[in-house]
């Protein structure tokens, strides 16, 4: 990508307008699961590909590296390691990496909570930005996606909304629309992502109905041993 801003601008409402309406795949594997290998990270994105997904989401440098090589659409990466506060990215060092490995957008965390290298979100924005990728808002409310437009990210995703008011609402088997309809509509025309609990074609078209600028489906895709102990459970 050429440093120059017009070009710049360029390739990013390319790419940004690249997802619209379209399917991210969330490509990753849980430690100690026998999928969880670079290579075969690699070949279950390229898969999606082939079935129209319009950007791979996935976790770890290795990965990343490994997807890119194989993919030709766009590449989310993040960093995920545990750390009191935030999780996804955690630090400038983290999202730099991403970068570095080849992630066209980095994923990450915009609570307001401390972070190992004491940074903020705008900081990482930064960051990514001079390095050359767009940033994508990983949030768990509307205060979380406030942060992240404010902050300067391309995009921001309802990853995180799982686990705290989707549940009190009782949506805790589907996607969080409220979050949804409600950040569409305050930031219109904005990449507003549905991202979490999205486990069939229904609710992503349900997603893109409630506003959404595009929709991240992973464990119902991806994740064998879940949709295989979602049909056992079934059964019994």
């Amino acid at each position: 990508m050429s440093n120059d801003s017009n070009d710049t601008s360029t390739w990013r409402n390319t790419l940004l307008q690249g997802l619209r309406g379209g399917l991210i795949a969330s490509v990753q594997a849980y430690v100690g699961e026998p999928l969880r290998h670079p290579e075969t990270m690699a070949q279950m994105a390229r898969a999606c590909e082939l079935g129209g997904a319009v950007a791979i989401r996935c976790q770890g440098l290795a990965d990343i590296a490994a997807i890119k090589g194989r993919v030709a659409v766009p590449v989310i990466g993040l960093w995920k390691e545990e750390h009191d506060g935030v999780y996804i990215t955690p630090t400038v060092r983290h999202a730099v990496a991403c970068v570095n490995a080849g992630a066209d957008i980095v994923a990450a965390d915009a609570a307001d909570a401390p972070r190992p290298d004491g940074s903020s979100f705008a900081d990482i924005v930064k960051a990514v930005h001079d390095a050359g990728a767009l940033v994508m808002a990983d949030c768990a409310s509307l205060e979380d996606i406030d942060r992240g437009f404010e902050a300067g990210a391309d995009l921001v995703s309802t990853t995180l909304s799982h686990g705290t008011a989707a549940i009190d609402c009782g949506i805790a088997d589907g996607p969080d629309l409220g979050l949804l309809q409600a950040a569409a509509s305050k930031y219109p025309g904005r990449p507003v992502i549905c991202e979490g609990r999205v486990h069939t074609p229904a609710d992503a078209r349900a997603a893109l109905d409630a506003g959404a600028w595009a929709v991240v489906a992973g464990t119902a895709i991806t994740h064998p041993t879940s949709i295989t102990s979602w049909f056992v459970d079934a059964l019994a």
